[in-house]
Order: structure tokens, then C-alpha cells, then sequence
């Protein structure tokens, strides 16, 4: 009778461990599909957001060839008429310096900062070296970088910030009147006087470069965009 009763009570304890088993079980079933479906979620996330900033770069680069084209457009058309009310003879290949002498501008590659593992370059235009001015084609470069990776900045006292504030205002128009002598420099071997249309050409030109360097750094960009989008 004893062994009798005490069989129920066996198969009872063995059920409820079983249970207790089969909970456990599906507890740790649910936590895998649950971080299973946390992974996919941030997968499409990602993915997306590859999409997103691919078609973001397309946007900029075709906007930026756009404006390309229109800066070109118009650089012509003042030279052409440049051209015209100066009469040919003054503005003629022929006035121009073949002599070697330093590039006045040129394309500084470095890798991108931010992306150790990337291979993107990022092309930054060094302008107006041709005098041997060290301190303006630097000064225009650092500017460069400055506005295309700003970086944080700890925030200091008010006579600091004053003070570095006037600082590079100070620099800042130190290299644009240098740049100015420079444009002048360039210009003088059409004469003394040159028509405002040639100078409105020469900015427009040097625009369009800028927008030449914009170009490279966004196909580099979307380039790699494109890479991270196939690589899922």
C-alpha cells in the first residue's frame, strides 16, 4: 500500500519537473527570436540607412553638376564678353606665362577622419600659392577642413572666446585681401586696366573649381555608399 501510494506522488514530481522544464524552454525560445527579430530590426535600420544617405550623396552630386554647368555657362559669357569690349589682342593666350613656375593652386587627398577602416579619400583645394605665401594657401586649406569637419569645441571664458573670435576674423581677412592681390597678380598680364567682366570670369572660374573639388568629395561619398548598400 505504501509503495502504492508513494508511485503517485513520484509521477506527480516528475510531471511538474518536466513542466517546469518545458516553461524554461520555451522562456529561452523566446528570449532567442526575440533577439533574433532585435538583430534583423537593427539590420533594416542600418540598411536603410545606407539607402538614405546614398540617395542623399546622388542628390547633392547632381545638383552640384547643375550648378557646375551654370557657373561654367556664365564664367564664358563674361569672358567672351570680356573679350569684346577690351578688343582680342588684350585678351589672347598669347599674353599668358608658359614659363614653369609653382602651381598657383593645388588638390590635397587625405583619407577622411572618422572612418579608420574606409578607404574614401577627401580632396581640399590649397589656392593662390603661387608667390611662394605659405600662410595664405594654409590659411584657405584649414578653412576648408574647418567648415567640411567641424569639430566640438569646449566652451571657455567670455574674454577667451572673445579673443579667438578676433583672432581668426584677423586671419580670416588677412587671407582674403591676400587672395585679392593674388586675383589682381593673375589678372595684370592682360594690362593695368582690365574690364570688371574679366575679373567677374576669373571669380567665376574659381568658383567653378571649388565646385569641381565639392564634386569629388561627394562622388567619393556616394561611391561608398553605394559599397555599404551591396555589401547587405
Amino acid at each position: 500500500m505504501e509503495v502504492e501510494r508513494e508511485m503517485p506522488i513520484l509521477e506527480n514530481g516528475e510531471a511538474r519537473q518536466q513542466e517546469k522544464q518545458e516553461e524554461e524552454d520555451e522562456e529561452e525560445e523566446l528570449v532567442i527570436v526575440e533577439e533574433q527579430q532585435r538583430q534583423q530590426q537593427a539590420e533594416e535600420v542600418e540598411e536603410n540607412a545606407n539607402v538614405l544617405q546614398f540617395m542623399d550623396s546622388m542628390d547633392a552630386y547632381l545638383t552640384l553638376i547643375h550648378s557646375l554647368s551654370s557657373t561654367l555657362r556664365q564664367g564664358w559669357l563674361e569672358l567672351a564678353s570680356a573679350r569684346h569690349s577690351m578688343g582680342a589682342s588684350r585678351v589672347n593666350t598669347v599674353l599668358l606665362d608658359h614659363k614653369f613656375h609653382p602651381a598657383a593652386t593645388s588638390l590635397l587627398v587625405t583619407q577622411d577622419e572618422g572612418k579608420v577602416d574606409s578607404m574614401q579619400p577627401h580632396f581640399t583645394l590649397c589656392k593662390w600659392a603661387s608667390s611662394g605665401n605659405e600662410k595664405l594657401s594654409l590659411g584657405e586649406t584649414q578653412s576648408s577642413l574647418d567648415k567640411l569637419q567641424p569639430q566640438l569645441r569646449r566652451r571657455g571664458g567670455t574674454q577667451l572666446s572673445e579673443e579667438k573670435t578676433s583672432s581668426e576674423n584677423k586671419a580670416s581677412h588677412e587671407v582674403d585681401d591676400q587672395a585679392q592681390k593674388e586675383r589682381c597678380k593673375s589678372l595684370s598680364v592682360f594690362g593695368t586696366l582690365v574690364s570688371p567682366k574679366l575679373r567677374a570670369a576669373q571669380l567665376s572660374f574659381e568658383t567653378a573649381l571649388e565646385t569641381l573639388v565639392e564634386i569629388a568629395n561627394m562622388r567619393s561619398a556616394m561611391l561608398c555608399a553605394f559599397d555599404e548598400v551591396h555589401k547587405k
